[in-house]
């Protein structure tokens, strides 16, 4: 067994030398969970999906990189891109990374406006968060490196961890560009090689051979486990680290004494939610991959890497995963007032006393995870299942937005037309649940339905004052009509504020238009919210009785029964989609013609 001092890898090319060093060949082409080079001296491994070009190379071809031939290649991954230097003395390390940002352009076309960012760590130390090679180099196509001093070896592995921090573009030029970018890696001791690092012959052969029994003991284990060999698509949820924690399904089957029923607190869109507690007394939420569920490993897989990178008071905090056999878990922050649904229209023994304060807080913290979504993530994200139950609260009732196994990446796109609509009925935004026409807007229009429900204290799909109203946002558009509006508030509520009330019943009406362009965004549902921006009343269209607005109509198609809890349809069983701009308050001859063509029948009625 040999023990070495130094290392210089081509990450994602041939053999060269630089500086009379040989930088050792890196040129598998193909996405490896954990690759040894032949002479066993270093490893790299690659996580995760790209998401929107699942072919995209994990290594680049020959580049015009400036700086040298190190400068010309790279390697590439969507996630987590690890590097393990082997049978390294111990001691004092100098570790040199070598970049050039070589998928980008430098010039005025598309391929110029993309931006790369992650994080570095070394030795399970973060080093450089949201690194952008572009603005280290100063431009596209140059080469430039960073010196990590003082990287201590205590064992014989040197590890570099390279992780996709969530930002930047991810479709530019092309779907699939995105994540840690690598071109060459060099380490070289801080130590005189001839002197040795101070252990003796057989001292640091005694720890190579342990080392290497105990690698052998955990593969062994690992095998018998089912973590080695299987199919390409288990592989792939197993190497999902991402930026969460690892839990072992003993952890999680101890912490929630093995799924026991007594312990399941809700039933999610992939399965059922149970509590659990850790050996530190550490409360968690496991949501539970059913094997039965429509949605399957891919969704899985997505919903980890949005979740992970996407951080946020009003946003679920995702702790850690589970893959094991045919166990998928996801491990939550546990939220001890469960669901706002429960809390507002549960049995008499769940309900929460909410009084008026807290409702609004509940509905601006609501708002606030919305817009983060929407417009302040570097990823553009619709929900699509926007509903009491996936808003969670915590022990102080501030709002959680859960499940994002419906959520749809939307990036460098203003719209999206969906081959598969999936969602609640109820909550769907007509022009989703009929064309497959989805935007930012058809969160917004669920977002209305859920503010409704906060106001009134009462379940959409489930209230029905009269035989001839389907929804309580049926119920909600006649009082209005009718100027009473404030009917619908809940009279369990005692003392509220009557101009606060207005202001979110208006609100919530005008989220739930039948005209996508003429919601508002959420970022101005906010400033709405807080008083900082006017609610402009919603026009009152009126109806016969026997003509039902679109947003009903869209109900009725595709379900006849009010108590239905989600779909999934063909968008192209109904229809070819209609495309439109996503604007609020556009009154340009452009966009009333658009948004013609797009509810005809709306606006015959009301024109």
């Amino acid at each position: 067994m040999f023990i070495f001092h130094s290392l210089y890898i081509n990450c994602g090319g041939p053999s060269i030398v630089v500086d009379g060093n040989e930088y050792l060949q890196d040129s598998n082409d193909e996405q490896s969970y954990f690759n040894y080079n032949p002479d066993k001296r270093w490893a790299y491994s690659t996580n995760g999906v790209f998401m929107g070009k699942e072919k995209a190379p994990f290594k680049s071809p020959d580049s015009n990189g400036t700086g040298g031939d190190i400068y010309l290649t790279a390697r590439f991954s969507p996630t987590s891109l690890r590097y393990y230097a082997l049978c390294l003395r111990q001691g004092s390390y100098k570790v040199r990374l070598h970049f050039a940002e070589i998928s980008f352009t430098n010039d005025t076309t598309f391929s110029s406006l993309g931006r790369r960012f992650f994080d570095i760590s070394i030795q399970g130390v973060l080093q450089r968060k949201n690194f952008n090679i572009v603005e280290r180099a100063n431009g596209v196509g140059i080469g430039t490196f960073i010196d990590f001093d003082n990287v201590m070896v205590n064992g014989t592995t040197l590890e570099i961890h390279l992780y996709w921090a969530g930002k930047g573009t991810t479709a530019i030029p092309d779907r699939g560009v995105y994540g840690p970018l690598l071109s060459a890696i060099a380490i070289t001791p801080n130590f005189d090689v001839s002197t040795g690092s101070g252990l003796s012959g057989g001292a640091i052969a005694g720890i190579v051979i342990g080392s290497c029994a105990f690698v052998v003991l955990v593969l062994a284990i690992l095998w018998k486990k089912g973590y080695l060999g299987g199919d390409k698509e288990d592989k792939e949820l197993r190497a999902l680290e991402l930026q969460t924690g690892y839990f072992s399904l003993r952890q999680i089957k101890s912490a929630t004494h093995n799924f026991d029923s007594a312990n399941k607190i809700g039933e999610g869109g992939f399965g059922p939610v149970y509590k659990g507690v850790l050996t530190d007394g550490s409360e968690i939420a496991v949501k539970q991959l059913s094997s039965r569920s429509k949605q399957g490993n891919r969704e899985f897989v997505t919903e980890i890497g949005m979740i992970s990178a996407l951080q946020h008071p009003n946003l679920v905090k995702l702790f850690g995963c589970c893959i094991e056999g045919k166990e998928l878990l996801l491990v939550y922050e546990y939220l001890e007032n469960n669901s706002l649904a429960r809390a507002l229209f549960g049995r008499e023994d769940q309900k929460l006393n909410l009084d008026w304060p807290t409702r609004k807080k509940i509905c601006v913290g609501i708002a606030r995870g919305l817009a983060y979504l929407h417009e302040e993530s570097r990823l553009k994200i619709v929900h699509r299942d926007i509903k009491a139950t996936n808003v969670l609260l915590d022990k102080d009732l501030n709002a959680k937005i859960s499940d994002f196994g419906l959520a749809k990446l939307d990036e460098e796109e203003n719209t999206h037309i969906s081959t598969r609509i999936a969602g609640t009925i109820g909550y769907m935004a007509p022009e989703y649940a009929m064309r497959g026409y989805l935007t930012d807007k058809a969160d917004v229009y669920s977002f209305g339905v859920v503010a409704l429900e906060i106001v009134s204290g009462k379940s959409n799909t489930n209230y029905r004052p009269k035989e001839e109203f389907v929804y309580l946002l049926d119920w909600a558009y006649v009082l209005q009509e009718q100027g009473n509006l404030l009917e619908l508030v809940d009279p369990s509520l005692g003392k509220y504020s009557k101009e606060e009330a207005m202001r979110m019943l208006y609100l919530a009406l005008l989220c739930t238009n039948a005209s996508p362009t003429l919601r508002p965004p959420m970022s101005s549902v906010v400033k709405m919210l807080e008083g900082k921006m006017p609610v402009q009343p919603p026009m009152v269209v009126k109806r016969s009785p026997g003509d039902p607005d679109m947003r009903f109509k869209a109900f009725d198609l595709i379900s006849h029964d009010s108590q239905t809890q989600a779909t999934t349809i063909s968008a192209d069983s109904l229809g070819p989609p209609w495309v439109n701009s996503s604007t609020y308050m556009d009154e340009s001859q452009e966009s009333y013609s658009s948004e013609k063509k797009l509810l005809p029948d709306f606006y015959s009625r009301s024109l």
